[in-house]
């Protein structure tokens, strides 16, 4: 009997923590500079362990069974059939370039099913390893949960090939009904679009087959259960049934895909009362980018803390002298009985792991770059979607969330990550130098390698030139990111700067050390303590 087992972290997850975590953005053909489709997606959970998953292709005996464990606790669910054969997966990517993602969106707590056994995170892996393409995966995804029972809550996601993207939403019928209510829409090419979760589908064409799909009571059932009541079908509005929108969602949820279409479309700035929380007029599900996105353009939205907006991270008190854009949990606080939010940017420090996935029509392939913990601080290695071994640094099992490990890529950039918000201001600039000095480094490594494999014709021979790349690579950038953890060590210990050239420390003629610089505190800072302690501190 098979088990499908997406993480090896025995820490149970709850769902109040996967609530307000996760973004994708999904980027069609149409829509970017090389022709691929990309999808992004950030597992933000304060749990969850970052490796990269891995599921080989594999025949089964009629009858074999496949046990299902819940993703985010580990609980045994219970148990499918098995299909006769399964594809290769590595990551969120298999080997026909299918990608699914994915974000909570909660919705209504009386439509969780207690008595379902697929669960969205092993119902993405187990699509990944039953489907070719995405309008396969929405029937897959759809067949399941209405044959087994779907036990989570509302779920929006990514589903992408080389040739279509698609956003589906499912919420679950409630323990008394198997099943689930879901709309899946077609992201037209040239067009991107993105989910943070919030239920972002409205209104939908009813009669197109071709560009949306939807289970046929959907609208039925929000009847039945008062959540719509219009006269007419067409008025129907999947997210006011079945998630409406308030304003933790607008200002935790949206503002994140807002924050990330104004970088393709400057357009976008006319919605930022929206994502500010004071206005209803709700963005579009998905909008045509002013320029040819690139795939390092994408990575680099997942990086944002809503820098330029009124939003931003890094200029209120909260951000401290050193403008950190980060606000330790939880995400509301009370002051004098009232309620207040911190900002929930695109890049937060819980990510377990995150991706850009690009499904391309080379014929050396699609390529799922992938890295772990937060973002910002960390750098994404290219993974060939025929790779068949996972790198020891991101395989499961080097490491758990409470064991720490220097094999570990997710500890390794953890550190380094920590170490940045004491100093955030100044030590960012170092790890951007880092980032773009092995982005541009991979960026030359695929251009070869894409050459290589495309002209390589045995399976074995393309699959090995994979793994040995992908081994490479990993190795590569979690040893410089080690490296620069104890550059950063270095320079910046005991609060000093240490000076240094090209990574090289100053030395006095006599081998010292050079002074360091002491740079203390912005003026604004200065300030705020003189406005706190009046004349305690003031020379007399």
């Amino acid at each position: 009997m098979n088990v499908i087992r997406t993480t090896l972290s025995t820490i149970a997850l709850s769902v109040a923590t996967q609530a307000l975590s996760c973004t994708n953005f999904i980027v069609t053909a149409g829509a970017s500079a090389d022709g691929s489709t990309m999808v992004t997606y950030a597992a933000d959970s304060h749990v969850l362990y970052g490796e990269l998953y891995r599921f080989p292709a594999a025949d089964h005996k009629k009858g074999e069974k496949l046990a299902i464990r819940e993703w985010d606790t580990n609980k045994y669910l219970g148990e499918i059939e098995q299909a006769a054969h399964t594809y290769s997966v590595v990551g969120n990517v298999n080997e026909y370039q299918l990608t699914i993602g994915e974000t909570t969106f909660g919705g209504r707590e009386e439509l969780v099913d207690t008595t379902g056994i697929i669960d969205y995170g092993s119902l993405i892996y187990i699509t990944l390893q039953r489907a070719r393409t995405a309008r396969e995966a929405i029937n897959v995804m759809t067949s399941l949960v209405s044959t087994y029972g779907y036990c989570s809550e509302g779920e929006s996601f990514s589903i992408a090939d080389p040739e279509e993207a698609w956003i589906m939403e499912m919420v679950g019928k409630g323990s008394q009904e198997k099943g689930a209510v879901w709309v899946a829409i077609r992201i037209p090419d040239g067009c991107v679009s993105g989910h943070a979760n919030q239920s972002r589908i409205t209104t939908f064409p009813q009669n197109d087959p071709e560009n949306c799909l939807y289970a046929q009571d959907v609208i039925k059932f929000a009847r039945a259960k008062g959540y719509f009541k219009g006269e007419s079908d067409s008025q129907f509005d999947f997210s006011a049934a079945f998630n409406p929108l308030d304003f933790e969602a607008k200002r935790c949820c949206e503002a994140r895909v807002w924050s990330g279409f104004r970088k393709m479309n400057a357009e976008m700035d006319k919605y930022a009362d929206y994502a500010f929380g004071t206005s209803d007029e709700r963005m579009p599900l998905y909008i045509k980018p002013d320029h040819k996105v690139t795939r390092r353009e994408l990575t680099n939205i997942m990086r944002d803390h809503f820098e330029g907006t009124a939003m931003d991270m890094t200029q209120d008190v909260g951000a401290g002298p050193f403008g950190v854009p980060y606000r330790w949990r939880p995400l509301e606080f009370k002051v004098e009985g009232k309620t207040y939010i911190n900002e929930r940017a695109i890049a937060t420090q819980q990510t377990g792991f995150w991706f850009v996935s690009q499904m391309r029509k080379s014929k050396a392939g699609g390529i799922i770059w992938f890295g772990c913990d937060d973002a910002n601080t960390s750098v994404l290695v290219p993974i060939y979607t025929s790779t068949t071994d996972v790198p020891e640094e991101f395989a499961q099992g080097t490491a758990d969330m409470l064991t720490f490990s220097w094999k570990s890529a997710f500890w390794v950039f953890n550190w380094v990550a920590n170490m940045t918000y004491h100093r955030y201001s100044y030590m960012i600039e170092d790890v951007r130098k880092r980032q773009i000095q092995l982005e541009d480094e991979m960026d030359n490594a695929v251009e070869e390698m894409d050459k290589r494999l495309a002209t390589t014709k045995k399976d074995k021979a393309r699959t090995a030139a994979a793994n040995t790349f992908a081994a490479e690579q990993t190795k590569k950038v979690v040893d410089t990111w080690r490296k620069l953890g104890e550059f950063l060590m270095v320079k910046y210990i005991d609060g000093n700067i240490h000076p240094e050239h090209d990574g090289v420390f100053d030395r006095t003629r006599d081998g010292n050390p050079v002074s360091p610089k002491q740079p203390g505190y912005n003026e604004k800072y200065y300030r705020s303590i003189v406005e706190e302690t009046g004349d305690k501190l003031l020379m007399r």
